[in-house]
Formats: C-alpha cells, sequence, structure tokens
C-alpha cells in the first residue's frame, strides 16, 4: 500500500543523506518533495499542510544544518512526524475486553469492504492469542448468502456462529446474540451488521438501533484502503451516527495509495486498530505507527517480521533444527523446512518487503532475480528426490540430477541451484558446528579475501553498548530489537543460530 510513496520519500532522503552539511534551501527542496509525494498518495490536504509545516518547524535552524549528520537528523524528524501522524508512539492499540462477559463488539462499514472476513480474522485473534471463547453472528439480512458466509469462515477460524432463523430482522438477531452470548458463557460476542454500497439513512438507522440495542464495548468501521480518501470521508460520516471506538482497513496489501491510513487520524481523530491483509482467515496485523512509519521510510519492520516467524514455526521442529545444527549437520529435508516457512511466512514478497531496504528487494523481484515461484520450483526439486538422495546429497551424479528434473519438471540447472544453495548453508552449518560463532565468522571471512577486515575492540564494546541501550541497528530510529528466546530465531542457549528465521534462497543464476 505504501510502495509508491516509500520509493519516492527514499529517492528524496537519499540524496539528503549523502550530503556532508545542508543548508535552509536544500531542507526547503526536500520538503517540496515530500509534499508532492504525499499529495500523490492521495493524503488529505489539511494532513500534509499540518504534516509539512511541524517537519519545517524542527528541520529548518541550527540544530540540523550543524549536525553531524544532517541528513539522518531530517531524516528522523520526517520519521517522528509520520508517527505522530499515523496514532503516536503508545504502539498498537487493541480491542477493549472489560465488559461483561461477554464482550459486545460491532462490526460497520459499506458493503464490499470486507466486514464478514474481518469478523472472522478477529474472532481467530480472539480465540488463538488471547484464548477467549468467541461467538460470531451475522445481522445482514439483505446480502444474499451473507449469514451463510459467516457461518463458514466462523468454522474455518474454529468459533461458533449464531445459528441462523429465517425471518428475524436484524434487531431480534442481535438481541438472540446477546442472551445466547450471556446463556453460553462467551467471553466476545461479534455482531456483523449490514452495509450498502453506499451511505444511505435506512443503514444508519438501523446501525444505531443495533448500537442501542448491544451497547457495544467496540464499534469498528471495517473501510477499504483502495478507496483512498472516500474512506476517509466513509469513516468521518459513520463517525457522526455510530459511536465509533476504531477503524480497521482493509486490503493494506493492495496497490492502493495510503492516504487513507496517513489521513484517517488526523481527520477522524480515531485509533485505525487492524491492517486487514489478504483473504485469508490469518490475514490481520494489528496497526503499529511506529512499525509503519518505518516501512514508509524504507526502513522495513524487522519487529513484524519475528512475530511472523514465531506464529509460523513450530516449537518442537525448531528445537530439533537448532540441535542438529548444533552438530554441524543440514540435509536437503532441512533446507525444504525452511522454505516452506518462507511459505508460511507470506513468500518472499512478504518476508522482504519487511526488511530493510525493501525497495532493493522489490525491484529484485521485479526483475525476476528472486520470486515465489522460485521456491516453489526449489521445494519440487527436492520433492522430486528420494529420501536417500535428501539425507546425502552426495549421492546426485549426473543422471540423477536428470531424472530430478525431469520429475520437478525443471531445467538440470535448476536443480544445481537447489544443490549450490544447499552445500552453501550446509558449509555454513558445520562451521557453526565446529567452532560456533568464531567458526561461523572464520567461514564468512572467505568473502574478504580469506580473512576478516581488521576491527577496533574498542569500537565494537562501543557498537555494542549502543546496541544494547537502544535495541536499534537503525540509525535515528527506536529500537527493533526481538524479544529473546523465541523459538528457533536463536539466542545463547540456542547454538543452532537462525533456525525459525529461514535463510533466503539467493544464490547465484
Amino acid at each position: 500500500m505504501f510502495d509508491a510513496l516509500t520509493e519516492r520519500l527514499t529517492g528524496v532522503f537519499d540524496t539528503l543523506t549523502g550530503r556532508g552539511a545542508l543548508s535552509d534551501k536544500d531542507v526547503d527542496s526536500a520538503l517540496r518533495e515530500v509534499r508532492v509525494a504525499l499529495l500523490e498518495a492521495d493524503v488529505a490536504l489539511p494532513v500534509v499542510k499540518a504534516f509539512i509545516a511541524k517537519v519545517k518547524e524542527e528541520a529548518v535552524g541550527e540544530r540540523v544544518i550543524r549536525a553531524v549528520k544532517p541528513g539522518q537528523q531530517v531524516v528522523k524528524i520526517v520519521y517522528d512526524a509520520l508517527v505522530e501522524t499515523l496514532g503516536g508512539t503508545g504502539g498498537p492499540v487493541d480491542l477493549m475486553l472489560n465488559q461483561g462477559p461477554p464482550a459486545i463488539i460491532m462490526m460497520a462499514g459499506l458493503q464490499g469492504s470486507g466486514k464478514t472476513t474481518t469478523t472472522a480474522k478477529l474472532a481467530l485473534r480472539m480465540r488463538t492469542r488471547l484464548r477467549k471463547k468467541v461467538l460470531v453472528a451475522s445481522l445482514d439480512v439483505r446480502r444474499p448468502a451473507a449469514m451463510e458466509q459467516l457461518a463458514v469462515l466462523a468454522q474455518q477460524a474454529e468459533v461458533d456462529s449464531l445459528p441462523i432463523i429465517a425471518g428475524q430482522l436484524p434487531a431480534e438477531i442481535a438481541r438472540r446474540a446477546i442472551t445466547a452470548g450471556r446463556l453460553g458463557g462467551y467471553d466476545v460476542v461479534f455482531l456483523d451488521t449490514a452495509g450498502r454500497t453506499s451511505i444511505d439513512e435506512d443503514m444508519m438507522s438501523e446501525a444505531a438501533e443495533i448500537a442501542r440495542i448491544a451497547s457495544p464495548i467496540e464499534t469498528l468501521l471495517v473501510a477499504d484502503s483502495l478507496t483512498g480518501q472516500d474512506a476517509v470521508e466513509t469513516a468521518r460520516r459513520f463517525h457522526e451516527r455510530l459511536p465509533l471506538t476504531g477503524i480497521v482497513l482493509t486490503r493494506a496489501d493492495g496497490d492502493g495509495r495510503g492516504g487513507a491510513a496517513l489521513s484517517m487520524r488526523a481527520v477522524t481523530g480515531l485509533p485505525i486498530k487492524f491492517l486487514g491483509i489478504g483473504e485469508k482467515i490469518d490475514g490481520l496485523d494489528a496497526f503499529d505507527a511506529q512499525r509503519i512509519a518505518g516501512r514508509i521510510l524504507g526502513q522495513g519492520d524487522v519487529v513484524s517480521l519475528v512475530e511472523r516467524a514465531v506464529e509460523n514455526v513450530k516449537q518442537d521442529e525448531a528445537e530439533k533444527l537448532a540441535a542438529k545444527m548444533a552438530k554441524g549437520k543440514f540435509d536437503l529435508d532441512d533446507l525444504a523446512m525452511q522454505l516452506r516457512q518462507i511459505q508460511a511466512m507470506g513468500g518472499l514478497g512478504g518476508v522482504m518487503g519487511m526488511l530493510p531496504g525493501a525497495q532493493a528487494a522489490k525491484k529484485a523481484m521485479e526483475s525476476g532475480a528472486v520470486s515465489d515461484k522460485s521456491v516453489k520450483r526449489q521445494i519440487a526439486v527436492i520433492q522430486s528426490m528420494t529420501k536417500q538422495e535428501r539425507a546425502k546429497p552426495d549421492l546426485l551424479n549426473a543422471s540423477r540430477r536428470k531424472r530430478i528434473a525431469a520429475g520437478a519438471g525443471v531445467d538440470v540447472s535448476e536443480v544445481n541451484k537447489v544443490i549450490k544453495m544447499h552445500r552453501s548453508m550446509s558449509d555454513m552449518v558445520k562451521a557453526m558446528g565446529k567452532g560456533g560463532m568464531k567458526g561461523l565468522m572464520g567461514k564468512m571471512g572467505g568473502m574478504f579475501g580469506g580473512k576478516m577486515p581488521p576491527m577496533d575492540p574498542a569500537a565494537l564494546q562501543r557498537l555494542g553498548q549502543q546496541a544494547a541501550s537502544s535495541g536499534s541497528g537503525l540509525p535515528g530510529l527506536p529500537g527493533q530489537s526481538p524479544p529473546q528466546g523465541l523459538p528457533g530465531l536463536g539466542n545463547t542457549q540456542n547454538p543452532g543460530g537462525f533456525t525459525g528465521l529461514p535463510g533466503l534462497p539467493f544464490g547465484k543464476k
């Protein structure tokens, strides 16, 4: 959603950070480019004016001009302004569940914005993360099969749905859902209201009546981020009639320009609580202003990447692989498992989009040098091998490679790439198994002509102290260190290293 804006801002700041000193003229020129970039991203004009005024007030002055790295100082100021515009530094705003039980959560929005799917996604999140007993109820008696759709999604999320009784009005269904939630001992009840293709008085009156009957602790507006400023206007008009408490932006993985997300908080005063990604039932991310601002400025979102890895990595598999790698062993079955974990984490596009320098990764994928299809081909190649061949890659002579290529439907060169990638990773694992990090660093030293470049111990100590205090490797941005002891992410007790965060299959073509 923010790709175009990220590309524009990255180009502006690359010019600034490449200079040793900045004048007021340089800053003004850069801010003009930022203003154009925000307007092109469909950010509301009043929001853009307030944003540029705030940044200019901070960026023009002796403190920036005389800074050691003035370009980085400007980037930091823009980052802080983005965080404030998006919602502040308080972190993700979760759902309030201090009512009841049951806590009533009402979903509102236009037809086609993704209310029903988002209801199921939130129900799944409540069940898996918060261990809540959840009931979902569809109040949409107008859209064909709307109730049946929610019932099917509830089965996928493994939560209960209110039985469908034909002919009931939305208000009656709401009363029945609340009663069922209370008698059934449910912690949370979701009310999925009906929508229209446009806002009209009948819809708003119906929603207002349901809100009066249910007295929900949360009333969430589901808005389509692809509609840009229309989503902001929709939120404003809904908020005039309903006591909205938050917003969920859907299709955040689409090609929208990001203006809705940047404008929503400033125009409506409501927090964006979640971002819907794709149609899969688990495609929901908590909205964090700091992380989103980091993505917009091309700094990545390492924390979300770590969280996604933890969610998709099985603890027992990670521990087995860590123990295996500690002994210096890494076969093709292990490589296939790592590749599948990349797919589970959203594919190469999802993983690389969260890493610093995401624009370079995006260009690599657009050029075809790296793609999700290549991961599928590599898994197919490994699956075409026998169990013995996967355990002992040295058996793979020319005739076996030819047979594997035919079985996977690829050229022999693709098989060679997989074997070469495995050999590189296996060598690294063996080095770690023999000498721990010292052995690994020695192995990596081959990239520098056989030895690692000289390092100043005092500088390393200062770097370690700085990392410990800030938790950040990104200059000028807040710490994004992953929590310790996450399964498969490596720590002092896990000699296996990054077993749960798979190595990206970047081999030479």
